[in-house]
């Protein structure tokens, strides 16, 4: 048995916390590397001890291979954590830490090469007899090999980094026209995310489910499988909700699935938590798997494993086996185990309605209310709190909702609770989307492909309830700011809000929707005894009771004259306030008395919508351009995005070239009408 005291979590963010709680429960002290972004996060404060890797830029940092062997030299670890992305699958880093006379929680660095690149892994499980999708695998990495071979399979096809997952370096070609700027991109992308630009080439599969099956195998040789993770809910080939059991296995077929896993990760003598991923289509009416890849790690969505095999803790597996142990269960024993249903969500600071944009700023409410976190149905995964600054050169996930349930149908309605529940305000987020998710009939149906979110997101990103909400959410933000005042007067309290001389003159507060014309007015008269006359652009309404909530410092029960009595969660921030209350929330900002005319933006300006670096400028001083045309391609949050001319016209002031670092709201260029 290898002695194991002291854990060092080579990652960030909610993963860390993670793996240092069941750290903390097996008695291990444990050790957070962060980087100059994270030096105030939870993770770090929670960790025994931490140590500074570097700048905020991954490659400074996450994925520097020496700091974090001089970390774990330094602080005395005896074993290396790497959570999942960053160096995860990377089989130098495993060897690395094995080399400095440390225990890697992982698989053999042999095992991360036959299994964790993709290439690698196909070629192996043709050999076994497990189907694979059709599909060369890019021998030629040069452009014009990788061309030919999109050719010779046909359009559609799909391009991936060989090193990598998460949807890092992946384009779906549908023809030649578009080769050339998706192997650049994909290329860039996957050195960017994992230092390796090796591409694979697959046919692509119209309208498949993406389903997974987690294994756990040990040193000796044996090797399990924990079923299957539902995880077609994507966006840029990146899931954002997993489920178990899937709608789609039978338990014949879950069988086959979980056999074949099983026999790839035996092949290699695979010891550690791992993934085998499929896809599954459709031949004759009947659905069939093809092996996609195997992720050599944890998987973000492991709770959801954990949520159908009762008492299982995937972390605690891993620290075992790393530390020589045999599993403590057969896979009779798990087949018993097996029950319930398992959803989870991915809280992501992106923006679904410009096109999943990733968004960095300051969270300034995270609040789960406490009749709600004491569910134990539900689980919070979250590396952030209120107060926390989203970083843009990561991951834009900030947290994870996993709820359980006696069957599928359970488990959607909790997390309709949960999502309704939990208020997170201060960036754009896709909590929102998450719940029209879950309220879709479709969703409910189990009739999903990866392709859902695409077919269905005018309908997922309609905001049309928020909107038709506004004026209640606009007056429980200014009786609230009423309420909050009054209880903080000491002088003459007695008095009502806003008095004054001409008694039935209302107080007036305009408030805005950022992005969108129009205001709404919200004129109040304090009527005294906590009754107020209100109207609304012109619509008058009564409010018999007023009071500040007594679950936290931003609540507020408002009762109207009808007797309805509602919650509102109203967090102030600056020149903003957040407004959130059964399920649905907006964001207003305070129309000033008098309006700043100097601080108009030009409409003709193409802004960086977040802080992040030039990677390609597309156009030049002089240039005709169409609506639309890509001006420049940036990268923030370890995803490449295009920005595009606001209007055809002339490029006539480019401000910034490859390799610049811009922060949000540059002018990137102006494009002159005419």
């Amino acid at each position: 048995m290898k002695k194991l005291t002291t854990l060092l979590v080579a990652n960030r963010g909610e993963i860390a916390l993670r793996i240092q709680r069941t750290a903390r429960k097996l008695g291990l002290r444990t050790v957070a590397v962060f980087s100059g972004a994270d030096e105030g996060a939870p993770f770090v404060r929670q960790a025994d001890v931490g140590f500074r890797l570097g700048g905020p830029e991954s490659k400074d940092s996450y994925l520097r291979i020496d700091r974090i062997l001089e970390a774990a030299q330094r602080t005395g670890a005896d074993a290396v954590h790497p959570g999942f992305g960053f160096l995860a699958e990377n089989d130098a880093f495993a060897q690395a830490v094995l080399d400095a006379g440390l225990i890697f929680v992982g698989p053999s660095p042999a095992a991360i090469r036959g299994m964790g690149k993709k290439r690698e892994a196909k070629a192996n499980a043709r050999a076994l007899g497990v189907p694979v999708v059709p599909g060369g695998g890019g021998e030629d990495q040069s452009d014009a090999g990788l061309a030919k071979a999109a050719l010779e399979l046909g359009f559609p096809v799909l391009l991936k980094a060989s090193a990598g997952g998460g949807g890092k370096g992946m384009r779906v070609v549908r023809s030649e026209g578009g080769l050339e700027a998706a192997i650049e991109g994909a290329r860039r992308e996957g050195l960017a995310s994992f230092g390796d630009g090796t591409l694979i080439v697959e046919k692509y599969v119209e309208r498949p489910r993406h389903v997974e099956i987690q294994v756990l195998g040990d040193e000796h040789g044996n090797v399990v499988h924990l079923f299957e993770r539902e995880c077609s809910i994507q966006r840029r080939h990146q899931k954002i909700v997993e489920e178990s059991p899937s709608v789609a296995l039978d338990p014949a077929l879950r069988a086959r699935m979980g056999a074949d896993a099983v026999k790839l990760c035996q092949s290699i003598g695979y010891a550690s938590a791992g993934t085998v991923e499929f896809v599954l289509g459709t031949e004759q009416g009947r659905p069939v798997h093809y092996f996609l890849e195997v992720n050599t790690r944890l998987q973000v969505e492991h709770p959801v494993t954990e949520g159908v095999v009762p008492g299982l803790d995937l972390v605690e597996e891993q620290l075992r086996i790393a530390r020589g142990e045999r599993l403590r269960f057969t896979q009779e024993e798990l087949d018993r185990r097996f029950t319930g249903a398992a959803i989870e969500c991915r809280l992501c600071a992106e923006d679904p309605a410009a096109g999943y944009l990733p968004q960095s700023g300051r969270i300034a409410d995270f609040f789960v209310p406490p009749e709600l976190a004491a569910q134990p149905w539900l689980r919070i995964e979250s590396g952030i709190e209120s107060g926390s600054e989203v970083p843009p050169y990561y991951d834009s996930m900030i947290a994870k909702v996993i709820v359980t349930g006696d069957d599928r149908a359970d488990a959607i309605t909790r997390m309709q609770t949960a999502l309704a529940g939990i208020s997170v305000a201060g960036i754009p987020t896709n909590q929102a989307l998450l719940q029209a998710v879950m309220a879709h009939p479709g969703y409910a149906a189990g009739a999903i492909d990866t392709h859902f979110l695409e077919r269905e997101h005018a309908l997922l990103t309609d905001r049309s309830a928020e909107r038709a909400a506004a004026g209640k959410l606009a007056v429980a933000a200014v009786l609230f700011d009423v309420a909050r005042r009054a209880a903080a007067r000491t002088l003459l309290p007695e008095l009502p809000s806003g008095f004054r001389n001409s008694r039935f003159a209302p107080e007036r507060t305009r408030l805005a929707l950022p992005g969108e014309e129009g205001e709404l007015e919200v004129g109040h008269v304090d009527e005294g005894g906590g009754r107020f006359l209100v109207t609304v652009t012109g619509a008058a309404m009564h409010f018999d009771r007023v009071r500040l909530s007594d679950l936290g410092p931003s609540g507020v029960v408002i009762e109207g004259s009808d007797g309805l009595r509602e919650r509102f969660r109203v967090v102030p921030d600056g020149e903003r306030v957040h407004v959130r209350s059964g399920g649905r929330s907006l964001t207003f900002a305070w129309v000033p008395r008098f309006r700043d005319l100097a601080a108009e933006a030009a409409a003709d300006g193409c802004l960086a919508p977040m802080p992040g670096k030039i990677i390609k400028v597309l156009v030049k001083n002089g240039d005709a351009v169409k609506a639309g045309q890509p001006l420049v391609v940036m990268e923030a949050m370890k995803m490449e995005h295009t920005l595009s001319a606001p209007h055809d016209g002339t490029i006539g002031a480019l401000s910034v070239e490859p390799g610049q670092q811009v922060e949000g709201g540059t002018v990137i260029a102006v494009v002159d009408e005419g």
